[in-house]
């Protein structure tokens, strides 16, 4: 018998949800419902320590739809889990979005820990992760957010895992952009400076997390798979071709250098860049990079399933 959950996973750049019948004893997922908004909750976070009115109230538009969406499945209260992470965890004001919240879906979200956080990617990763896919085990998952990367080392379990505070929103933020304007495209100093901070936070994860352990890398989230779509050179997304694609380190050394050196029209101008990606792909695309050179991956698996999926896994009570 299935479990129906609804799981929401607010970050910092985005906002997704997922409705699904899980069966809990198999662990097997079926989407009825996916779908996701970029909303910025983040934005000047980093800067100024507060969300934004405004950038709350895109947030809370975007929970009006996905609180329409969880009636019309029918998923029971007790079973919809709302899960917040990087930029709502260093908010002055997350009262205000944790009350917002819970007046338009009617649960409390959970502002996780990094480490909680990373273990809801880790299960989602790679539950469906087996012999027939010919990956080797330890796998280390790596979730590039907006505002945080998690790096999880783990095979059925987590074996460590770790939170950094470097994402595609927060290091466009810190580096590439001055007094509100995007470089376009950015100067070798700026990118220079910013491979300086991901390196550091490398440094940071490395001291949990013994990366140079793992056999596979499994890469999640939106600025992963769009360098997978881009890579695939597809005509629009496709989630289904790219789940579970490999992409070698020298496709994604040479699209981050071809994302860096394009004006933001150029980048616009490719279909498979969601419009709410196109100021900050280019930085997510150098975390990417820097990780796959650091643990010295030849490739980085592609995965779809990502911590949505563990908190879906998580509302129904089988982790």
């Amino acid at each position: 018998m299935t479990t129906r959950v609804a799981a929401v996973d607010c970050g910092t750049n985005s906002i997704r949800l997922l409705v699904a019948d899980i069966d809990p004893s198999t662990g097997e997922l079926k989407d009825l419902d996916r779908r996701m908004r970029i909303v910025r909750l983040g934005q000047g976070v980093d800067r100024t320590g507060r969300l934004a009115p405004e950038a709350l109230e895109r947030t809370f538009a975007a929970c009006r739809e996905y609180a329409a969406v969880i009636r019309e499945h029918g998923v029971p209260a007790e079973r919809i889990s709302f899960v917040a992470t990087s930029a709502s965890r260093d908010a002055e004001n997350r009262e205000d979005f944790v009350r917002g919240v819970r007046d338009i879906l009617g649960v409390e979200p959970e502002v996780i820990t990094g480490d909680q956080e990373a273990a809801f990617s880790f299960t989602g990763a790679t539950r469906e992760l087996g012999p027939e896919h010919g990956l080797e085990p330890p796998y280390l998952v790596v979730d590039i957010g907006g505002g945080s990367t998690e790096f999880v080392l783990g095979t059925e379990q987590v074996r460590a895992a770790r939170s950094v505070d470097v994402g595609c929103v927060r290091m466009t933020e810190r580096h590439l952009v001055h007094d509100g304007v995007l470089a376009d495209p950015p100067p070798d100093d700026r990118i220079a400076a910013m491979t300086a901070d991901i390196d550091a936070a490398l440094d940071e994860a490395a001291r949990t997390v013994p990366l140079e352990q793992a056999r596979t890398l499994v890469g999640l989230a939106g600025s992963v798979t769009t360098v997978a779509a881009l890579a695939l050179e597809l005509p629009a997304y496709d989630s289904s071709v790219i789940h579970h694609s490999r992409v070698s380190l020298a496709k994604v050394r040479e699209i981050t250098a071809r994302l860096l050196a394009a004006t933001r029209a150029e980048r616009a101008a490719q279909p498979v860049i969601h419009e709410g990606r196109v100021d900050v792909i280019a930085a997510g695309a150098l975390v990417l990079l820097r990780i796959m050179e650091r643990t010295g991956a030849q490739e980085v698996v592609v995965s779809e399933h990502d911590i949505l999926d563990g908190i879906g896994f998580h509302a129904a009570g089988t982790v």
